[in-house]
């Protein structure tokens, strides 16, 4: 058996205190292809934990029947700091609460002085360029100096993925069902990663501008490769993307079960696993360009009271939903309607349904770019 635990610590915020990172290694250091799979980044998103605890049980029945062949990292709890954010029998896993932000926000710019590291050393020899990104990759990682809790967090995370060929960071939505992001680069060739899941719909974005997990280590590769043009080849290494495992609620051994088979499967296909995970599933949606998705926001507080079902395929303009304002003095005119800013697919609603102004209440899977979605601003906060 190759399977080994390795616990990294993040050092101590407070005296008495000190948080673990437990990482899963199969497989021998080193051998391609490599997969880093990791889940809750948002530690309040468990379905991403409960696949993983499944997949877990997978890769060791593979790794005992000496199955593992390339080398696959699994990270079950991406979080601990955020997983231990209990307030007042409250948790609350998306925002680190010393101030640090969205925990799947604002990663290290891994691209950031790349080209006049690689230039030099990149040729004719594809093989040979990706080596050298991915050692200068290293070395940007090494010299880095966290010096909090969360900085530590991310600076070892990404030293943990920075080289794999495949990246997938396990997440979930409010409410909603299963979908997945990628960058275009990579659609279809990883696409059966939305059928193996039964996704309804992969977002395609070439960079959202987040600084998100999965654009860390994905996008170093396609800028790279945009800059430099035809000069040398440079591929897209690595495939990196956010799946979605449908709604905070939906935590279930059944489902989480079916999910990591789905992700077993996927890593079969792609190389890093023995055996065979049948012919490739039929495709479960289009790639959409993440533009022609629409975030519906209210437009005032109320109470949102939803009249669109999850899935349900809505025209412009469609009523999605009606605020109500209890506070109103005549309950005949408390309500305002919110409607469908595109024709398409109603993929996610809010959790909560006591919203504010702005505040996003349900996602909307169109077809054609949108004027008012631009990068910058295309994940919420």
């Amino acid at each position: 058996m190759s399977k080994t635990i390795e616990r990294i610590s993040l050092g101590q915020m407070s005296p008495g205190t000190e948080r673990i990172i437990s990482v899963h290694r199969y497989g021998q250091k080193g051998a391609r292809p490599k997969a880093y799979l990791q889940a809750s980044l948002h530690s309040d998103e468990i379905p991403g934990m409960l696949a993983a605890h499944h997949l877990l049980r997978l890769l060791d029945a593979a790794d005992a029947r000496g199955e593992i062949k390339g080398e696959i990292v699994v990270v079950p709890v991406a979080n601990p700091i955020g997983l231990g954010q209990i307030v007042n029998g409250s948790h609350s896993g998306r925002y680190e609460l010393r101030g640090g932000g969205n925990f799947n926000r604002q990663w290290p710019d891994l691209y950031d002085g790349l080209l006049d590291a690689v230039r030099p050393k990149l040729g004719a020899d594809e093989a040979a360029n990706v080596k050298a990104i991915r050692a200068a990759l290293a070395a940007k990682i090494n010299q880095m100096t966290p010096d909090t809790e969360i900085s530590r967090l991310k600076v070892e995370l990404a030293r943990l993925a920075y080289d794999a060929d495949m990246v997938l960071d396990l997440h979930c939505d409010d409410e909603a069902l299963m979908h997945v992001y990628m960058q275009p680069v990579h659609w279809p060739t990883f696409g059966d990663i939305a059928a193996e899941i039964g996704a309804v719909a992969s977002l395609l974005c070439s960079d959202s501008k987040a600084n998100s997990f999965d654009e860390t280590f994905s996008l170093p590769w396609t800028k790279l490769a945009q800059e430099i043009g035809d000069k040398f080849p440079i591929p897209a290494a690595c495939f990196a993307t956010t799946v979605e495992f449908r709604g905070q609620a939906d935590v279930f051994d059944e489902m989480a079960s079916a999910d990591a088979a789905g992700l077993y499967r996927f890593l079969q296909r792609h190389g890093a696993l023995a055996g065979n995970p049948g012919p490739a599933p039929a495709p479960t949606c289009e790639g959409t360009d993440l533009e022609a998705t629409d975030i519906v926001r209210a437009p005032k507080a109320g109470i949102i009271a939803y009249k669109a079902a999850l899935g349900a395929e809505v025209k412009k303009g469609d009523l999605i939903g009606e605020l109500v304002d209890p506070l109103a003095d005549d309950p005949n005119k408390a309500r305002t309607p919110v409607r469908a800013g595109t024709d398409g697919l109603v993929l996610s609603r809010c959790l909560k349904k006591l919203v504010s102004p702005g505040d996003g209440v349900a996602m909307i899977v169109g077809t054609s770019k949108l004027a008012h979605r631009k990068p910058g601003a295309l994940l919420g906060d």
